[in-house]
């Protein structure tokens, strides 16, 4: 149990201003009426220069018109080695940043399945569209069921693909209920030794925790741009093949973009050499214009400083935990070790969607739920302050201690 005086408000400012990446939040767009918002982990706020680039190239558009795809039509590969470079440790020519997390987990299973006998391995709590992609590949899709809370090891992932008999492991590298963090290296060569292509799922991790896609041994890995890494709202996702699989591998979308000679206009599919043949139609310009600027902030900051801070906030989102909520009913569901743990503290009680809607409309504080009884408590390391646990915290204690949350009602909505 911590002390009093370390759970007083005067201790979280004092926390903030002493916080050597303070300055990152004077780079983000603010509302004049703030609500503390603690869910970075499902859609990042606007930087600055996000707004002004996506303005910017509203200006192209009018005054370029279709000249513009002169400048335009690298920008998916030139995205990709930047954010490769800052985010994912990995070299350049392996990421592309185009359609969507779903369209990109498709395109590398299938990819990794074809000519390859086998089952597919995933996680029993894996997120739904990552579940629902890999069912609809008609393959045996075994849901590993990991003996804690957390995430599965590597040991456990051995024992699945002990058999000879699986061709792809995907899983989450964090969680997205959980927020527990996968031991990536060591799954990767447990599952790499047993003869399965590894492919992960980086949408919790990119930009909040470190990333090393090279130094693991990584195979494929897909992930979006609108959480850490501020892309907006439906922002392009990105994927990562390994240098020496992409001529390997051939995407099942046979796309435009991804053809060798794209304005030959010929009859026949012709991959295209390297990662482009993982492109497939048009890709968002708009789009693309907002996400570089977070990924320049990023590196500004440093990810070694920024994944800091996330293990910073996150120790102090459990050390109020401790002191305020365990002692009145709710239960921490993320791991206690900030090496096992993402950017996000999962806090489970049966009421989580009633305490949530009244979070939101009674308290100005800004979570999530998630199925069945999960309050989420994402700490975007860029944005959120010590201040702004501190203050989510307390209303979330406000609200259980006098029953408050009882009033809301609670008709399920469809966002949730």
């Amino acid at each position: 149990m911590a002390a009093q005086g370390s759970l007083s408000r005067s201790r979280a400012v004092a926390l903030d201003a002493g916080d050597p990446l303070a300055w990152t939040r004077d780079r983000f767009a603010w509302d004049a009426g703030e609500v503390v918002y603690l869910d970075g982990n499902s859609l990042g706020r606007p930087p600055r220069a996000a707004l002004e680039a996506v303005a910017a190239a509203g200006l192209q558009w009018q005054e370029r018109l279709v000249r513009g795809w002169d400048d335009w039509i690298e920008r998916p590969r030139g995205v990709g080695d930047l954010l490769a470079e800052t985010v994912l440790g990995a070299g350049e020519g392996q990421v592309l940043v185009c359609d969507s997390v779903t369209v990109n987990l498709f395109k590398l299973a299938a990819a990794a399945i074809h000519g390859r006998p086998g089952a597919i391995v995933c996680s029993a709590d894996e997120f739904p569209t990552d579940r629902y992609v890999l069912a609809g590949l008609g393959r045996e899709l075994r849901e590993l069921r990991a003996a804690s809370s957390e995430t599965p090891t590597a040991d456990e992932v051995a024992r699945a693909c002990a058999g000879g008999d699986v061709a792809v492991v995907c899983l989450s590298h964090v969680a997205y209920r959980s927020g527990g963090r996968a031991d990536a290296p060591a799954i990767t060569a447990a599952a790499r030794a047993a003869g399965a292509i590894v492919l992960w799922d980086l949408s919790h991790s990119a930009g909040s925790v470190p990333v090393s896609l090279d130094a693991w041994g990584a195979e494929l890995a897909v992930g979006c741009t609108y959480k850490y890494l501020c892309g907006g709202p439906g922002a392009p996702a990105f994927l990562y093949v390994r240098r020496d699989l992409q001529d390997r591998l051939r995407s099942p979308i046979q796309g435009w973009f991804g053809q060798r000679d794209q304005f030959a206009m010929g009859p026949a599919y012709e991959p295209a050499a390297g990662i482009e043949r993982f492109a497939a139609g048009t890709p968002p310009i708009l789009a693309l214009a907002a996400i570089e600027p977070a990924i320049r902030l990023i590196a500004e900051a440093g990810m070694d400083a920024i994944a800091a801070r996330r293990a910073r906030l996150t120790d102090y989102a459990i050390e109020l935990f401790d002191g305020w909520l365990e002692p009145i009913g709710m239960e921490l569901a993320t791991p206690r070790a900030a090496d096992r743990r993402g950017a996000h503290v999962a806090l489970r009680h049966p009421e989580a969607w009633r305490l949530c809607r009244a979070l939101i409309e009674r308290s100005r504080v800004v979570p999530d739920f998630r199925t069945p009884d999960i309050v989420r408590v994402g700490l975007a390391p860029l944005t959120t302050r010590f201040s702004d646990v501190w203050d989510g915290l307390a209303a979330l204690r406000e609200l259980l201690a006098t029953g408050a949350y009882r009033e809301v009602d609670a008709a399920p909505r469809r966002v949730t």
